[in-house]
């Protein structure tokens, strides 16, 4: 009889601890399904409600990743920027999306601007080789080891309206 107690103790002590084990993978599951569907449909947030972190020149720009192209790249990746340049070209690719591409037309170094799809170029009147300013995050730096020019990239960018004053 102690034996058949016995038997049922360690059979009862089983089925709690899978009932248990499979509660908590559950849960665990539970939690998992919920980040993974939250991280999913995750929105971005628009560029013209960020600060940028710095403001300067395409030129400039240019200049820090030529002259030490991992240290800015740890400056600026991932940051939002603020770049003020001369508009060479607007490119458009197959399926539509604008790039602004801004620098000295003399240089084959670039800084170029994926617009945001939110935000588009038309409405912004922009002329070749006029002052534009630009707002996207720093994504990264292609350099061209034959010397023929190198880019800077911002994704997410829009055209940033100065305001004018009038005296």
């Amino acid at each position: 009889m102690q034996e058949l107690l016995l038997i049922n103790k360690v059979t009862m002590k089983r089925k709690t601890i899978f009932r248990n084990s499979l509660l908590l993978i559950l849960i665990l599951g539970s939690i998992a399904a919920y980040f993974a569907y939250r991280e999913y449909n995750r929105k971005t947030e628009n560029v013209d409600k960020l600060h940028a972190a710095f403001e300067l020149t395409s030129d400039a720009l240019i200049q820090e990743f030529t002259e030490n192209e991992k240290a800015a790249t740890e400056k600026y990746s991932g940051k939002v920027l603020q770049v003020d340049g001369l508009l060479k070209t607007i490119d458009v690719d197959d399926k539509g999306y604008n790039t602004v591409v801004l620098g000295n037309s003399a240089s084959p170094s670039s800084v170029r601007c994926s617009i945001d799809t939110l935000f588009p170029i038309e409405k912004n009147n922009l002329q070749l080789n006029s002052p534009v300013t630009v707002k996207g995050v720093c994504t990264g730096f292609n350099a061209d080891e034959l010397g023929l020019g190198a880019d800077v990239l911002l994704n997410r960018c829009i055209i940033v309206q100065k305001e004018t004053t009038i005296h």
